[in-house]
């Protein structure tokens, strides 16, 4: 065996923090691209909205 009992919780708790991690990233990249992304999708409606 690779791992003893003990050590299978740990890489659970490796994955958590991995994931917490990424969302965290996720998060603070939406923020900043939040309203860039509105201002796009405005200037799309706008532009069709003239069709």
């Amino acid at each position: 065996m690779l791992f003893s009992p003990k050590e299978k919780g740990q890489g659970l708790v490796e994955y958590a923090l991995i994931l917490v991690l990424v969302a965290i990233v996720v998060i603070a990249a939406l923020m900043i691209l939040g309203p860039v992304i509105g201002n796009v999708f405005n200037s799309i409606n706008t532009s069709l909205g003239g069709l």
